[in-house]
Parts: structure tokens; C-alpha cells; sequence
């Protein structure tokens, strides 16, 4: 299965992501700011995917850089984003090509289907 990278400044809302993912069967790698996130993204560490909320305590639009420099370091790296708050199209405009959304609050059924559409790209390239 696949590794991802799970970026989330609530340590609740983190752990529950990480339990609903591994519940998956995939393994993941925790972050809860842009720097733990883009120290393991430097990493030679294996990730296949990142789950990144939008605004970061710290950063307000954290997400995106992280995804941003993501994409630089490790190119086609899928990228899911999620956030409470409400996306318009400004928002929507500084996704990184090919990225896909999932609102909060968000059912374990609801994270289930993103993740199966961000790695199913994965599953057609050949290893």
C-alpha cells in the first residue's frame, strides 16, 4: 500500500486522519507544520501521497506551500488538500496542478473515496 504524508496542525484531528488511513492499510508520516513536513519530504523516506489542511496555525496557508515546495522536491507527488473553512475559486486557483480537495468535517467513508482517487494513479503506473 501506499505512504502518506499527513499534515495537520490539531493533534485530534491528526490522530483520527492517521487512525482512518492506516484502517486503510496504507502506512503514514506525520507533520504538524510546514517544517516537520517538508524535513520529511527532503527525507530519502518513502511517501507516495500528501494530506495537507490549507491553513496552519502557524501558516496561514501553509498547505499550500508545503505542497508547493512537495511537488518541486518529489514531481507528480499526489496531492490532497483539505480545511474547514470554505474554498472559492481564488482558493481553488492556488492548488497545485492536479490536486484534489475534501471539506471537513469530513466520514471516514468521505477520506476512503479521496484516497482512492489520489492513488489511483499509482495503481496504473507501472512499478
Amino acid at each position: 500500500m501506499a505512504v502518506i504524508l499527513i499534515v495537520e496542525d490539531d493533534g485530534f484531528l491528526r490522530e483520527d486522519a492517521e487512525t482512518m488511513i492506516q484502517d486503510l492499510g496504507h502506512d503514514i508520516l506525520s507533520a504538524s507544520d510546514v517544517d516537520e513536513a517538508l524535513s520529511l519530504l527532503r527525507s530519502p523516506r518513502r511517501i507516495d501521497a500528501l494530506f495537507t489542511d490549507i491553513y496552519l496555525k502557524r501558516a496561514v496557508l501553509g498547505g499550500y506551500e508545503i505542497a508547493d515546495q512537495a511537488i518541486k522536491l518529489r514531481t507528480n507527488l499526489p496531492v490532497l488538500y483539505t480545511t474547514g473553512s470554505t474554498i472559492d475559486d481564488r482558493m481553488k486557483s492556488l492548488f497545485v496542478d492536479g490536486a484534489h480537495f475534501l471539506q471537513k468535517p469530513y466520514t471516514r467513508l468521505q477520506l476512503q473515496n479521496s484516497v482512492a482517487v489520489l492513488l489511483a494513479p499509482l495503481a496504473l503506473s507501472p512499478a
